[in-house]
């Protein structure tokens, strides 16, 4: 087996590069196959580097031309030039000037990764390591540079010439060719540059911040696409506000750049004062995008802007700590999206997104710590453990310590690392001391791996008027550290009692408590309540304050009691998922021995309580009426999973619920119809989906003239938030009436590509076993290009990742073809390739037949030759 990946860098071998870089002057004369970069480097030895120290500079396949010191060639004698490095074996001593040329081919890098271009539009990716397939550099985020760019091409192909920071200078050339110069005073890492040239259109607008200063803003696009660009400009206006309202965080530059690409491998890049977009989290308009499209936009343009200040301003000394940078500014949006549309649901999203890619992470082969303390290859570490369970910490800092002083401990990070490279020790000593709190132990949540589970049995003593609560805490082993020490885990809580009001409690025992927080810091800790004249139900974890996995001795009418009364939205939510993920596991066992088991009615009753209460917000209650996904499921059960009685399992109790709400949801779908405009907002947003839902239950149950009315639905939709939702529940149903359907939606948006994504996401994920055949024939399609990571994700990973029914075929052909596209894949497109085989990260959980025929594709995988180290990362660490 081929496991080979290259160095191993560790965090404990960190050091300071032997030099600075004050200054970088970068000149691209663009060319589709031979672009000449020139760089000027102003660089000086750093305090404790002896004279003469060999400068070596990180490369990636670049084309050496040639190379001067202050002004004058270099013999070549004097260094050596490969394509990965170039050595200046002898240095001067204090200030000098290094220029290196290169030269570069846009057109043939289908990684994306460095300069390249799409569709005429030439474009950067830097992070994390796409500088040096641009020129030589100290290519690592604590060398911190001021950059002056120079960009130059044929004005009739690139008229719009952009780089980080203000446009200064800019003229016409001889031959047609034009230039314009960007100078960004901000020093900043070289994974932050970026440039951008093509024929765009863009539009305008202005915001002013609070000091009274004008920023110019600006989004660019394909021509024909600026209409779909408004709501990406209102959602920035409202980020740059709530930053300086809620954070104190003032935009810096004269100009805020946005520019939409349609071949991105990410979903947007924070490069300073030019963020560059997958066009998906751009383009918008109600014909061709949903709500959910709306507000992944909204949250997108929002984490980027923040990361003006958690990123840019203030970076990461190493990747390492990519955490401090991600994690903490998907707090951020997070926190925007709780205040701009609705907290409970906001954070129900958000702890699904959790449970759905970062608890399968932690429990698989590719479990890492937030921070690792090693890696083969970082582009494989911009992980869900990285971005959701860092802000998880983020979040559980700010419980812990309250509004007030939460937000000190961010100003004085503010004011002590702006302009830095920092780490998680120098963003937790500020929290630490702004509010006199000892954190040390909060490191544990960074340095261990996986969830740890918190276990809670509870007893009430009628003569003493006292609840006890044992809480303990474990966390498994995962690869590399088999011995976890007990984490600091703010538990929020509540004592629900009979009336369904939250009882009052005269002291606490036994753990360290503020308001509503109980802080479980050892292994084991018994908590007692006085004051407590009836027995209580407790609500624990509230509003999910830690990330763990939470199993308490509530019984059915304990939560059947919390889904009716508790205080707390998300822990009422989550009673109707524990009930529900209780059926589901004793119906999929049920199923496996070849028997059927009923659902409770008390919870359907349940359900349909929370369908018709007016009093909650529509897109709440279409939360609480969802299932469990599958994948949710085979998480649960952990061990000896079968996929295909998961799935029977899911569809039986679904259909239950809709046959028995049959008349509720008819009810509820008729007074949720709207003919008016189509507007994002939450309540709108809310309707629709819940809409949707009782649709979709509708259609599950078999009901009479279901199919026609979804059919009707899509016939009629005035936005696609409609026709996809009617769309969805006739195809994942499979009814007759979606083939034409489907059909008449390809008619309908032939030609749109983020469109025709849904369609192709659509019928990957549909649950038949021979969807796979289906998946075959849509590569063939026009809408699908297997060079578009766009295309990819929507076709190829829907089916990895959304249809366990087809991925897990029992006959392993689903294994077979991701294995396939990821070896096709792999030379061209790397990352693409490597994000794919995280489809089987949880290969080990299933039954044997399917874990025999998954083990066998990866081990064919790395016995490929060439195998590039993004893959081969992977691959090894799934089978280590």
């Amino acid at each position: 087996m081929k496991t080979e990946t290259g160095q191993t860098i560790r965090l404990d071998d960190y050091r300071p590069t032997d030099y600075a870089i004050e200054t970088v002057r970068l000149d691209l004369k663009l060319d589709p196959k031979r672009t000449q970069v020139t760089s000027t480097l102003s660089l000086a030895a750093r305090d404790g580097t002896r004279g003469g120290t060999p400068l070596t500079l990180d490369g990636d396949a670049l084309t050496f031309v040639f190379a001067e010191l202050d002004g004058k060639p270099l013999s070549p004698d004097d260094y050596v030039a490969t394509p990965d490095a170039f050595t200046l074996k002898r240095p001067p001593e204090g200030l000098f000037e290094l220029t290196i040329g290169t030269e570069t081919n846009p057109e043939g890098n289908s990684a994306l990764m460095g300069l390249f271009r799409s569709s005429g539009t030439y474009c950067t990716q830097c992070e994390p390591e796409g500088f040096r397939r641009i020129t030589y550099f100290l290519d690592r985020p604590d060398v911190l540079s001021v950059y002056t760019t120079r960009l130059e091409g044929p004005k009739d192909q690139v008229p719009v010439l952009l780089s980080n920071g203000n446009p200064i200078e800019e003229g016409e050339l001889a031959d047609g060719h034009h230039y314009a110069v960007w100078h960004d005073p901000y020093p900043k890492p070289s994974y932050l540059f970026a440039a951008v040239a093509g024929n765009l259109a863009h539009i305008s607008d202005t915001f002013v911040t609070a000091s009274g200063r004008t920023v110019d803003l600006r989004i660019y696009v394909e021509p024909g696409k600026e209409d779909r660009c408004h709501w990406a400009m209102d959602s920035l206006k409202r980020s740059m506000r709530w930053d300086e309202v809620r954070f104190g965080r003032e935009y810096d530059l004269d100009i805020f750049m946005i520019v939409a690409v349609s071949d991105f491998n990410m979903g947007a890049m924070e490069n300073k004062g030019l963020n560059v977009f997958n066009d998906k989290y751009i383009l918008a308009d109600p014909t061709t995008a949903t709500d959910t499209d709306y507000a992944g936009i909204e949250s997108v343009i929002a984490h980027e802007y923040f990361h003006n200040w958690t990123g840019d301003r203030i970076t990461c000394r190493d990747w390492f700590q990519l955490c401090l940078k991600e994690g903490l500014t998907v707090f951020r949006d997070q926190e925007f999206t709780s205040d701009e549309r609705s907290r409970p649901v906001k954070r129900i999203s958000d702890v699904r997104t959790l449970k759905a890619h970062q608890f399968p992470e932690d429990a698989g082969p590719l479990a890492h710590p937030v921070r690792p303390q090693s890696y083969r290859e970082i582009n494989n570490f911009y992980t869900a453990t990285v971005y959701e369970k860092g802000a998880e910490i983020v979040r559980m800092l700010a419980t812990r310590l309250g509004e007030d002083g939460f937000r000190a401990g961010m100003d004085l990070y503010f004011e002590r690392h702006d302009g830095e490279a920092a780490t998680i020790e120098d963003f937790l000593a500020c929290f630490a001391e702004a509010t006199d709190t000892d954190l040390d132990t909060m490191l544990l949540w960074y340095n261990q791996a996986g969830t740890p589970t918190v276990t809670a049995t509870s007893s009430w003593d009628a003569g003493s008027s006292t609840f006890t609560l044992k809480l303990t805490q474990n966390t498994p082993s995962t690869p590399g550290q088999s011995e976890k020490a007990p984490m600091p885990i703010p538990i929020r809580f509540g004592l629900v009692g009979p009336n369904g009001d939250d009882m009052e409690v005269e002291r606490i025992e036994g753990a360290e408590a503020a308001a509503d927080v109980l802080l479980l810091s050892e292994h084991e800790q018994t908590v007692v309540f006085h004051g407590i004249g009836a027995r209580p139900v407790p609500s624990l974890l509230r509003g999910f304050s830690a990330p763990v996995r939470l199993e308490a001795d509530t019984d059915t009418a304990d939560l059947l009691f919390l889904l009716a009364h508790d205080s707390d939205p998300f822990n009422r939510w989550n009673a109707a998922q524990t009930l529900a993920m209780d059926h589901l596991k004793r119906s999929t066992e049920a199923i496996r021995r070849g028997d059927t088991l009923a659902a409770d009615p008390e919870f359907i009753k349940a359900l349909e309580t929370v369908a018709t209460d007016t009093g909650l917000e529509p897109a709440y209650r279409a939360l609480a009426l969802q299932l469990p996904a599958e994948s949710d499921v085979f998480r649960e059960i952990a061990t000896d999973v079968d996929p295909a009685a998961v799935s029977k399992a899911r569809t039986t109790l679904k259909g239950e619920i809709g046959s028995a709400l049959a008349g509720t949801m008819r009810d509820l779908y008729d007074t949720l119809q709207d003919d008016g405009p189509y507007h994002p907002d939450p309540e709108s947003t809310g309707r629709r989906a819940l809409s949707a839902c009782a649709l979709d239950y509708l259609v599950a149950g078999g009901t009479d003239g279901a199919e026609e009315l979804a059919k009707t639905h899509f016939d009629t939709a005035r936005n696609m938030t409609d026709r996809l939702a009617a769309l969805s529940t006739l195809a994942m149903n499979r009814l007759p009436s979606a083939e034409p359907a489907l059909e008449d939606y390809a008619k309908m948006f032939e030609g749109d590509a983020l469109a025709m994504d849904k369609w192709l996401s659509m019928q990957a994920m549909i649950p038949q076993p021979d969807t796979l055949d289906r998946v075959r024939e849509l590569m063939d399609h026009p809408a699908f290009s297997i060079a578009n990571p766009n295309r990819v994700r929507a076709l190829i990973g829907a089916f990895a990742t959304g249809n366990a029914t087809g991925f897990h075929r029992a006959d392993g052909a689903g294994y077979h073809f991701i294995a396939n596209i990821v070896i096709e894949l792999d030379p061209k497109n790397p990352q693409v390739a490597a994000r794919l085989l995280a489809a089987f990260r949880s290969w080990r959980s299933l039954e044997e037949g399917r874990r025999t025929l998954a083990r066998q594709e990866l081990e064919r995988v790395a016995e490929r030759a060439d195998l590039s180290r993004d893959s081969s990362d992977i691959v090894s660490r799934m089978l280590g």
